[in-house]
């Protein structure tokens, strides 16, 4: 299972194994809907060995396909997973992402991976991270403004404050137990020989430091998604003390997570999200003005093709759902060709112009159609 970050993407697009195999599908979390998820998945195989088989020997075909069969026959996997699937593979390199979206079903044999639906899912704006702290309970999700994932976490993160410390518990004669409270609330209640709260303190302070840098190193650094804090109020202060991670909201949710509803999480995040998304996407259309102004940015769409070829493209801003049923001949070379236009999942001109951006290290940021500052579909930022 692979974390879907922005260096994968990278990775994606410089492997140079051909052929490529890319298969996307929507997958479902419980029974028994998810029942016909792994008879779907083989039934996307065979197209792919289908169209293999059109330039490869048998002997080569099975090769190529045999994760994606042992994929195919994991019964754990298939009843583990999410809203969508996507599995890549080529003659030295396989990679599953389980993803929280639904994706439109295909399995397709190129001399590149397809990672449209990925990218589009990273550059959104809308995405989040947040924290469930507790000193017995550990949760990380993620979001956007209509979903939310539980995280499973890295196997180095603690979930416990025992675990977390264990004999380098300050108070050793201290234990922790959770008391309802009103509407479901609970907190955590200390009792102990004196009841040294200070000590007690100090325990979670130092608990709450490793789960700080857990957090940063293993999710919020390689993602850069932002970070909000649902935690009870007595926990607020000790971790905002001790955190450093950079990407923790200043605003947090003051709940106990296993007290509600997935749905009422969703809405408690998104007030806390929404004002930082709204900034972000009017910093962005600001930014993009005032570049344009100086001859360092456009909205024509040729420009964009050559200045991005150059690798002069610092950010790309792509109106969401936009699609123009062209494509570049030469993902390297910028030319254009015409596309078929019933299929926008393989043929859209503004998605291979943001591959070629994110090819030349270039950021793409996806926007909704009435926050873009351009008409065209896309709006370009150079760095010179």
């Amino acid at each position: 299972m692979e974390i879907l970050t922005r260096e994968l993407i990278k990775q994606l697009l410089s492997v140079k194994h051909t052929p490529c195999l890319s298969l996307y599908m929507t997958t479902h979390r419980s029974h028994p809907e998810n029942q016909q998820d792994p008879i779907r998945f083989q039934n996307l195989v065979k197209q792919l060995e289908e169209s293999l088989l059109e330039q490869h020997s048998a002997m080569d075909v099975e090769k190529f396909l045999e994760p994606f069969e042992k994929l195919g026959n994991d019964k754990e996997f298939w009843s583990h997973t999410l809203d969508g699937l996507a599995v890549l593979g080529s003659a030295e390199f396989f990679k599953v992402i389980k993803l929280p979206i639904t994706v439109q079903e295909f399995a397709v044999v190129a001399d590149s991976f397809h990672t449209k639906a990925l990218r589009k899912y990273l550059q959104s704006e809308d995405r989040y991270h947040v924290l469930s702290l507790g000193l017995n309970n550990i949760r990380l999700f993620e979001g956007s403004r209509h979903s939310l994932v539980e995280v499973k976490l890295h196997p180095d993160i603690p979930q416990t404050i025992t675990e977390a410390l264990g004999a380098e518990l300050t108070e050793k004669h201290s234990t922790v137990a959770s008391y309802g409270g009103v509407g479901g609330a609970s907190s955590d209640m200390h009792h102990g020989h004196g009841g040294k709260k200070a000590e007690v303190d100090k325990d979670a302070e130092r608990f709450f430091r490793v789960i700080a840098s857990a957090i940063y190193d293993h999710y919020s650094k390689p993602s850069g998604l932002p970070l909000i804090l649902a935690a009870l109020p007595e926990h607020h202060s000790l971790f905002q003390k001790v955190n450093k991670n950079p990407f923790l909201l200043p605003t947090s949710i003051t709940v106990n997570t296993e007290s509600i509803s997935t749905d009422k999480l969703i809405e408690l995040a998104w007030e806390v999200m929404e004002p930082d998304y709204l900034h972000k996407l009017e910093s962005l259309a600001q930014k993009f003005e005032q570049a344009k102004a100086n001859d360092l940015g456009s909205d024509n769409i040729k420009e964009v093709v050559e200045a991005a070829e150059a690798g002069r493209v610092d950010t790309l801003l792509v109106e969401a759902d936009r699609v123009i049923a062209e494509r570049l001949r030469n993902k390297v070379t910028g030319t254009f060709k015409q596309a078929d236009s019933t299929q926008p999942i393989l043929d859209d001109l503004l998605d291979d112009i943001g591959e070629l951006v994110t090819r030349m290290d270039g950021k793409v940021m996806i926007m909704p159609a009435e926050k873009m500052p351009a008409k065209t579909g896309l709006a370009a930022i150079f760095r010179y």
